[in-house]
Order: C-alpha cells, then sequence, then structure tokens
C-alpha cells in the first residue's frame, strides 16, 4: 500500500513525524508537506505562480516540501508517486470538529485526495507539544488506521480526532452549531489598527456528534462526503417551487 502523509502545520511538525511513523506499519509511506505553516487555509490552490517541489530531511522517510497549500502538496504528490493508495493528513495540532471542518487545511488535503478518488483520511488532535504525548495516541490511532485502511470502510474520506486521552473509538457526525461572530478592533505595536476574528458557540453540544465524544474521551470516526448538496431540500424544493 502507498500512503502519502500531508499536513496544513508545515513538513517539519512533530506530528507528520508521529503519523508516518505509525504508517509504516501499513504500508509504503511518503512525506509531501508545505515548507511552513498553512492552517485555516481551507482547499485553497495555487493556480496563478508556479510551485517547487524540493526534498527535505524527515528521519527516515522520502520527504518533500512545498511552497503551497495542503491541497496543493497532495496534488503534487499524487502527480509524482504513481498509484497512491490513500492520503493520511495530520496529525494536526487542534482539533478539526464542527464548524471548523469548512476551513480546516488539515481536512482539505484529504479532501484533495478525495477529489482525485483516492481514499482520505484527516487526523488531528489537541495540542500535543503543549499537552501530552503522542504515545498515548499510539494504540487508539493504529485501530483508527487499521478500520480506515483494511476494513474497506464505505466513504472515501474520514476526519478523525482524538482526545488527549481516549477510552475508545466511536463513529460520529459533524457537529453544526450557530456562532455569534465577533470582530474584535485591537492596535498592533506601532498604533496601527488590526482586527481579532472570534466565534462562540450559541448551542450545547449535541450527542453522537464529533464533539459530544471528545467531551466523552472517546476517539471521534466522522465519514464525510463531497457532495455537498442537501438532498431533502432539493426535493422539497423541486416540488413545491417547480419551473
Amino acid at each position: 500500500m502507498r500512503i502519502l502523509i500531508s499536513n496544513d502545520d508545515g513538513v517539519f511538525s512533530p506530528g507528520i513525524a508521529a503519523l508516518a511513523k505509525l504508517a509504516t506499519e501499513f504500508g509504503e509511506v511518503r512525506i509531501v508537506a508545505p515548507d511552513f505553516e498553512q492552517s485555516s487555509m481551507g482547499q485553497a490552490i495555487s493556480p496563478s505562480r508556479p510551485l517547487s517541489y524540493r526534498r527535505a530531511r524527515i528521519g527516515p522517510f522520502e520527504a518533500f516540501r512545498v511552497n503551497g497549500t495542503p491541497s496543493d502538496c497532495v496534488a503534487l504528490g499524487i502527480h509524482h508517486w504513481a498509484k497512491v493508495d490513500v492520503v493520511l493528513s495530520g496529525i494536526n495540532q487542534g482539533l478539526n470538529v464542527g464548524n471548523s471542518c469548512w476551513h480546516s487545511g488539515t481536512l482539505a488535503a484529504a479532501k484533495q485526495a478525495a477529489l482525485f478518488g483516492v481514499r482520505g483520511i484527516a487526523l488531528s488532535a489537541p495540542s500535543i507539544e503543549e499537552h501530552g504525548d503522542y504515545d498515548l495516541l499510539v494504540p487508539f490511532a493504529r485501530r483508527v488506521l487499521d478500520t480506515l485502511l483494511t476494513k474497506q470502510p464505505s466513504a472515501l474520506l474520514h476526519n478523525v480526532n482524538f482526545p488527549l486521552s481516549p477510552k475508545g473509538l466511536m463513529w460520529t457526525k459533524q457537529s453544526v452549531r450557530h456562532y455569534e461572530g465577533k470582530v474584535i478592533p485591537d492596535e498592533d505595536p506601532y498604533g496601527r489598527t488590526v482586527y481579532w476574528f472570534a466565534a462562540m458557540p450559541i448551542e450545547a453540544v449535541e450527542p453522537g456528534t464529533d464533539r459530544w465524544a471528545l467531551a466523552q474521551d472517546l476517539v471521534s470516526i466522522t465519514p464525510l462526503r463531497l457532495d455537498l448538496t442537501d438532498q431533502q431540500c432539493l426535493a422539497e424544493d423541486t416540488r413545491r417551487l417547480a419551473f
């Protein structure tokens, strides 16, 4: 099995090295990742400028660094390495649950794989560097990869999130909550006005969602799809508002 690994934290993130080490248990590994952090870039690509594809030293792994987005990295990685079987993205320094899935660069790399017809899996955790140790996640990450890589799940795209001290695994749905968006003015050291964007959730956590699972110290595994069509509304509007 050929396993391409990317992320949005940058090619030298400890999370990508930890994931690559574990992935060697399942196949041949190659790393292709941004040469600097690309968090919250979403599905952005670089259509108006050329990209570089340079070798990097990441322990024993063949690795390349790209001056582009996570989606760029996956596109180039698949182009340069024939017959990639799966793309793993992560392990991200920070969770990607609920509405953050819309702008997550980690998830974007996995989605880019799915757009090419390749299985994509995004993996995220709270900031391990600040709060814990990857060794605590390894047994659960191994179970996740064994399930998603060897047992032929139905979905082509999955979003996985780990609590700091997992107790088990759970299939979940994406938490969709409304947020009160805020723009907070501030001032930089030179006296210029700058702005912070902040969002505070309004509703409580819904059982069965990714956020709920993490609150129970369970690893959240959410199957996703690329089609954003609201099928129920499409059927209803086709019936009620026919042209």
